[in-house]
């Protein structure tokens, strides 16, 4: 089968039953420079309710495993039997859930902008989805644990929930975990985010430690080994479980001291499927709680970031500034809100304003006080400049 390019800037190439509830598609993807495929396994009611939409759970596989992992060895179908989720199941072969820096073997993939700029808009076009973070959940295993905290971290109004099994959770430590990865695929050093010495920022930028407090308002999972086998597992002790064990308790720590809520699990067991098989079973659950009675979003909201233009929770800011570093928009309402950073900043608030009127804004930056007023545009949105100086400056903004 061949289809006309879809609007997500997909092209769906095949399609293939494999079971009453189990679905592979391959697809051309813009982003990745050619063909991917992944499996989407279908709740039972999906025929059954024709009118009933349904939760979606992202599930992503580990390095050097793929798109048909959690249905060959992880026994997702099993698991997810009797719950009401669309599971998608997509490949990132060992990229790392990331937009690579420099090209491999298999080109310069953009995996983050395929799976939530490409697939994402796809999967919610084509099914009959709850298409909008209430409806939206990530979990993944090592290398897909990564994946599920960071995209949650750096979207979070994309995400309910994420959970991380035996998960790469902050890349400040071990980074050669990340570089292994990227050889594997053909890329050189630094392929994913660039030198870590030179592009420590780029790196921090996608690193779930770094970005933790954006996943304030989620339902939050953390399960790991420790390394040492379990009395089922005769084998000796595993060093790469060691390692992620080290990276969760780090989270799991970072979550505590911000005060955000989490699911923690630890346990002996090594870098393995009936390991991951467990954390499967115990998570999907709590998974499907959350998604049937959504925690609420924070307000107001706060957002880290070190990229240079940003859009979370409709609002849109764009930096002018001669380096990249981590910025913070926070305290958001409709009342105000600050923003910390460098150079200067081009703010879009979210349509939270009546179009065609003035709103009196007053601006506390770097460069002084600045009273003012800005008109909202048809969408109800507010937007204008504000001035940081040269590093880690704060604009405070009330807005009447």
């Amino acid at each position: 089968m061949t289809a006309a390019p879809t609007r997500t800037g997909l092209t769906v190439v095949s399609r293939q039953a494999l079971g009453s509830r189990l679905v592979e598609y391959t697809v051309d993807s813009a982003a990745v420079g050619g063909r991917t495929s992944l499996r989407i396994l279908f709740p039972a009611e999906y025929t059954v309710d024709t009118h009933r939409r349904f939760p979606v759970l992202y599930l992503l596989h580990g390095g050097d495993d793929d798109y048909r992992s959690w249905t060959d060895k992880g026994e997702a179908a099993e698991t997810t039997e009797k719950f009401p989720l669309i599971v998608v199941m997509p490949d990132a072969r060992n990229g790392f859930y990331s937009d690579w820096e420099k090209p491999g073997r298999l080109g310069t993939p953009r995996w983050e902008t395929y799976h939530l700029g490409e697939l994402l808009p796809w999967i919610d076009a084509t099914f009959r989805t709850i298409a909008r973070r209430e409806g939206r959940a990530a979990a993944g295993l090592s290398m897909g644990g990564f994946g599920a905290f960071s995209y949650a971290a750096r979207h979070p109004d994309l995400f309910v929930a994420a959970a991380s099994f035996s998960g790469v959770l902050d890349t400040n430590r071990y980074s050669w975990i990340t570089e292994i990865a990227a050889r594997r695929d053909g890329g050189g050093f630094g392929a994913i985010w660039g030198d870590r010495l030179t592009r420590a920022t780029r790196w921090r930028a996608h690193n779930p430690w770094d970005l933790a407090e954006n996943l304030r308002g989620m339902t939050l999972a953390v399960r790991t080994g420790n390394g040492m086998p379990a009395e089922r597992e005769h084998r000796r002790p595993d060093p790469v479980e060691a390692i992620v064990y080290h990276q969760s308790v780090r989270m799991h720590r970072k979550l505590g001291t911000l005060g955000i809520g989490h699911h923690w699990h630890h346990r002996r067991g090594v870098h393995d499927w009936p390991q991951w098989i467990d954390d499967l079973r115990a998570t999907v659950p709590l998974l499907a709680e959350a998604l049937a009675d959504p925690p609420s979003a924070p307000d107001p909201f706060s957002y880290t970031s070190a990229e240079p233009e940003f859009a979370v929770w409709d609002w849109t800011v764009t930096f002018s500034r001669s380096h990249r570093e981590f910025s913070a928009l926070s305290h958001v309402d409709r009342e105000g809100f600050a923003l910390t950073g460098s150079g200067t900043a081009r703010v879009r608030t979210a349509a939270w304003y009546e179009p065609g009127l003035r709103y009196t804004v007053h601006v506390e930056d770097p460069s002084g006080t600045r009273p003012g007023t800005v008109l909202a545009d048809r969408e109800g949105r507010l937007s204008f400049s504000l001035r940081l100086g040269d590093r880690n400056g704060t604009a405070w903004v009330k807005i009447r």
